[in-house]
């Protein structure tokens, strides 16, 4: 992989920053990152031992995803319309390629405030309006983006004999947004007092140190607005950040359903083409009269550095009863070949109830309700960690066998069993993911997003069968 999460450990400073945390209550927040050997004995499980694994035909893993129509309108919006009659249902997202990413410098959170008022009102209705209208027919709308995300997306479904109603409010939100001042002065106080909320929680706090650590001054560290940010917003700000980059060149329209794709194509070229404007006026218009095709400013990232050294990170948060850890280091980016892999090793390290951490730390240490890993990846590199909440007083514990655990996957062969057993469960949680046509959706997305390979979802549980355990293990130096 091409992160170092396994070899990141210091012990002499751990044990100095335990002495710490166990005089004090803390929230507690871990960066590792470098190539040091841990001073401890292996231990065991106890005799814990996984049940009920039921054998499986090799043949269940071959999957023929559903195949998609695609098509480009003449202002370059991207059209994917993938059908599915099982229920008389749709769900549709307009995705803009901009998103927290794209903030000007100046004005950080204009992405998230962006989409967040696309509802609070257009040029034809108010805010209640849109909401008493969404409500009537039984529908769904909701827009969102982060600090930190490459995109912006409108969501919309409901029943498909409503498909017009919703179609209609869908294309009103994303095209003639009205940005009203009062509703964002109302927006804003609501962020605010959720920001003191939020930052008296540990797990915030945690992630909020874990983040900065990970990027420095990269947007990726972001996770939220400070109160003075969230005030500097203005409407005026938005409108500026929707002009920009609400385009429809910068733009993938995506729905799955009980649709007819080109139904559903006449309607987007009526609603969203570029002769909109002149047929409907401000109602389906974008606010230059017509939705057309224009340069968007792209972002430009720095690079995220590497790790150099191990370092431990505490924030104090007196009154506390636990400590919540959180270990990890950089990941891989998106399209990186080795996703699989890693895919199938976070699998075996902590991705569920079956998996090590949880085990060790839950099952057998008894240290916590549950602990987990996970990892992240997208155009720029993501992140890898470990977390979980214990009693201040196993602290050293619990990190002792989060670090014990990470070294482990790191330095020794997964047994063929265990090994076989992750990537069982990795496949079979796709294939129920193929039964929710959201899920549908957001694979469609991501496989566009990343420009993945058209096969990319049809060849993903064979890819993950091949993985093994070598696999993982000849690709130590990208770890390391």
């Amino acid at each position: 992989m091409t992160h170092r999460v396994y070899k990141t450990y210091s012990p002499i400073n751990q044990r100095k920053a335990m002495k710490r945390i166990s005089a004090m209550t803390t929230a507690l927040a871990l960066a590792l990152a470098a190539s040091v050997v841990l001073a401890q004995q292996p231990q065991t499980l106890k005799g814990i031992v996984i049940k009920g694994k039921t054998p499986i035909n090799k043949e269940a893993l071959k999957f023929a995803m559903p195949k998609a129509f695609e098509t480009e309108l003449g202002n370059g919006l991207r059209v994917i319309a993938l059908e599915n009659h099982k229920l008389p249902t749709f769900t549709m997202q307009m995705v803009i390629l901009s998103g927290g990413l794209s903030d000007p410098a100046d004005r950080q959170g204009a992405a998230q405030y962006t989409a967040a008022m696309l509802r609070e009102g257009t040029k034809t209705r108010s805010s209640r309006q849109i909401a008493e209208a969404v409500e009537s027919i039984g529908a769904t709308l909701s827009a969102n983006s982060g600090l930190s995300s490459q995109i912006s997306s409108i969501t919309a479904g409901g029943l498909t004999e409503n498909f017009d109603q919703i179609m209609e409010l869908f294309a009103d939100v994303i095209l003639n947004p009205s940005f009203p001042a009062e509703d964002l002065n109302k927006l804003k106080t609501r962020a605010t007092a959720q920001l003191r909320a939020q930052r008296s929680q540990p797990d915030f706090l945690a992630n909020e140190m874990f983040l900065k650590t990970m990027y420095g001054a990269h947007p990726a560290s972001r996770i939220a607005l400070t109160p003075a940010q969230i005030q500097s917003l203005t409407p005026e700000t938005l409108k500026q950040f929707h002009a920009a980059n609400y385009k429809p060149n910068n733009a993938i329209f995506a729905i799955v359903g009980d649709v007819n794709p080109a139904e559903v194509v006449a309607k987007l070229e009526k609603t969203f083409g570029a002769q909109n404007g002149a047929q409907n006026g401000s109602q389906n218009g974008s606010q230059n009269g017509s939705w057309t095709r224009g340069e968007v400013p792209r972002p430009e990232l720095p690079k995220v550095s590497e790790h150099s050294s191990s370092k431990i990170y505490l924030v104090d948060r007196p009154g506390s009863e636990q400590t919540n850890l959180i270990l990890g280091n950089l990941s891989i980016e998106r399209n990186d070949p080795d996703y699989y892999a890693l895919d199938v090793m976070n699998q075996v390290l902590g991705g569920g109830a079956s998996a090590r951490l949880f085990l060790n730390l839950r099952e057998d240490k008894g240290y916590t309700y549950g602990a987990y890993s996970g990892f992240t990846a997208a155009k720029y590199r993501g992140v890898f960690s470990a977390s979980t909440e214990v009693q201040t007083k196993v602290t050293k514990g619990s990190m002792d066998e989060l670090i014990y655990e990470f070294k482990r996957i790191r330095d020794e062969k997964t047994p063929d069993d265990e090994f076989d057993r992750a990537k069982r469960t990795i496949v079979g949680g796709f294939a129920l993911q193929l039964e929710s046509p959201q899920s549908l959706l957001a694979n469609i997305i991501t496989q566009k997003i990343y420009n993945l390979p058209a096969d990319y979802w049809d060849a993903y549980p064979l890819k993950i069968a091949s993985v093994t355990a070598d696999d993982v293990s000849a690709r130590r130096a990208k770890i390391s």
